[in-house]
């Protein structure tokens, strides 16, 4: 049976080309990169500050404002509970989006419990945030608002721009988990008004394992109290050996994401429109959970009306696909996504995403088609939520 992948926005499959230029420093090039006192640390602490370039590149940033972390999950809490922790004196509101990942939301509600007063603002039904309320909601207490890029279950891309331009008129910080948008979108974080941007290599072809923290240095210099103590690594905001060989992935990867990002995202945007048609073919009554006009190009979630989504993905298991983030579907419970735009639980209960990547092919597409409009059929009418 072959196995087709769609859920690259679970995960992505390590670029064979990130694969070779980690290699060496798995086996022969094994230094520590805070060993300063012969090469094999040289060479090391080479390949991190190469690799920290290649990162700061790829959203206009300088080298020194970006800190490697194990991933945007613990970027999240360096960046809200290092923020909360250094600007509480100045106020102690944070705003957010009810649509946010849980590795934002949890670390809010952590916040919370500690005196911070959370704001959640609403999303309209295609999963768009609202500039208007998300300025009436900015207080004179309010320190950090936190807004991801692009959403990691329906695809849909805030306007990221026009919020930082808001939060630097207002002088709030302005953090963005940029997990999904990463190598898929253009970002330059100063156009965008971003002071705190987490970045995960392994949504973009990298190792799984590490990420990054963009902190800004300067108009305004960002203050973080790290929230992890040790050896003081990464101007003492993030402590801990660094793992050389992920982090010099994670540089590959951006440089490849740089190089291929325009090309790459027309024909993945072809691909998911084909996907859509050829199930839309045979399912005229399926429909698209959130913004098509405003989606980044690999994602396609949808609603199957009188089925159940587990029903579906046990009846394809030649096709990876998902019924939500690959973060909450241990737990079972209905999306906070989907609830977000409106939708009830049986819409959520019977809906799909497909995550297309940099290396699905056309033969993939039909082939999903295929397997899909065969399993709607062989489930018919039935119900099961």
């Amino acid at each position: 049976m072959q196995q087709i992948y769609l859920d690259n926005q679970a995960t992505t499959p390590l670029d064979p080309k990130v694969f070779s230029a980690m290699e060496p420093w798995f086996t022969e090039k094994f230094g520590n990169a805070s060993s300063r006192n012969h090469t094999y640390g040289w060479e090391a602490e080479e390949a991190v500050e190469i690799a920290r370039e290649s990162v700061a590149a790829t959203i206009g940033a300088l080298p020194k404002e970006i800190i490697f972390t194990s991933g945007a999950t613990e970027a999240n809490n360096i960046a809200l509970q290092g923020a909360a922790k250094s600007y509480q004196d100045q106020g102690r509101h944070i705003i957010t989006v009810k649509t946010e990942h849980k590795a934002v939301m949890d670390v809010c509600q952590h916040l919370s419990k500690d005196g911070f007063d959370i704001t959640y603002l609403p999303v309209d039904k295609g999963g768009i945030l609202d500039l208007n309320k998300f300025e009436d909601a900015i207080r004179d207490d309010t320190i950090l608002a936190s807004v991801m890029h692009v959403n990691n279950e329906i695809g849909v891309i805030q306007p990221i721009k026009e919020l930082g331009a808001i939060c630097k008129n207002k002088g709030i910080i302005f953090h963005v988990d940029a997990a999904q948008s990463m190598g898929k979108l253009s970002i330059n974080v100063d156009d965008m008004g971003i002071d705190l941007l987490s970045i995960s290599a392994h949504k973009l072809y990298g190792p799984k394992g590490v990420g990054a923290l963009y902190v800004r240095r300067k108009n305004p210099r960002v203050q973080l109290q790290p929230i992890m103590f040790g050896g003081g690594h990464e101007r003492g905001i993030r402590s801990g050996t660094l793992p050389v060989p992920n982090i010099v992935g994670l540089g590959k990867a951006c440089d490849i994401a740089a190089d291929v990002m325009i090309e790459e995202n027309l024909r993945i945007s072809q691909l998911r429109d084909t996907l859509l048609k050829g199930i839309r073919a045979e399912n005229p009554n399926a429909s698209i959970n959130g913004s098509m006009e405003h989606r980044v190009a690999g994602n396609l979630n949808m609603s199957f009306p009188g089925a159940n989504n587990e029903a579906i993905i046990a009846a394809v298991p030649d096709i990876a696909i998902s019924s939500g983030s690959a973060c909450t579907t241990s737990t079972m419970e209905p999306s906070h996504v989907l609830l977000a735009l409106g939708m009830s639980k049986n819409e959520v209960y019977s809906s799909l995403r497909f995550g297309i990547g940099r290396f699905n092919t056309e033969e993939d597409i039909k082939i999903a088609v295929k397997s899909i409009n065969h399993c709607m059929k062989k489930l018919g009418k039935m119900s099961f939520v």
